[in-house]
């Protein structure tokens, strides 16, 4: 586990969106799922942008970025109310197997609830075993549905 005070969650900024292509691409690199750089960065920009949306997060460790949180938010009649979407979670390699990831969804596990949001949703590759496990340890639970999803 990490000293408490050895990392700290920012709320990125638009002076961050650099920082985050970087990541995104990390994190796509390592999911072997194709990159867009032009298309991620005009979203990263809109999303830092619009906090009515969701937020994006720097994870930092003695300075040094570790990874980063992307959370979005929407509403559903299912869950009762105001839902939130953790779109990507990701630490770069260096970084794992510390407790940060664990402290990661606390944090927004607390953050929504701050907000009055009622449910947290994820999604993780079917492959995945080792971030299915992780996220049921947390409490996740599977719904045996599908995401689906049409580009519009």
């Amino acid at each position: 586990m990490l000293p408490p005070k050895e990392h700290h969650f920012r709320t990125a900024s638009v002076k961050d969106v650099e920082t985050l292509v970087s990541l995104c691409r990390e994190l796509y690199e390592y999911d072997q799922t194709p990159f867009h750089e032009a298309r991620h960065r005009k979203s990263i920009a809109e999303l830092v942008r619009h906090p009515e949306w969701g937020r994006m997060e720097l994870i930092e460790v003695n300075g040094e970025t570790a990874g980063y949180i992307v959370l979005t938010f929407g509403y559903s009649l299912e869950f009762s109310g105001r839902d939130a979407f953790l779109d990507e979670l990701y630490l770069r390699p260096a970084f794992r197997g510390r407790g940060l990831g664990r402290e990661a969804m606390e944090h927004v596990v607390a953050t929504i609830q701050s907000l009055g949001i009622r449910a947290l949703h994820l999604e993780v590759e079917r492959s995945n075993t080792h971030a299915q496990e992780f996220y049921r340890r947390l409490g996740l639970k599977d719904h045996d549905r599908y995401l689906m999803t049409k580009w519009v």
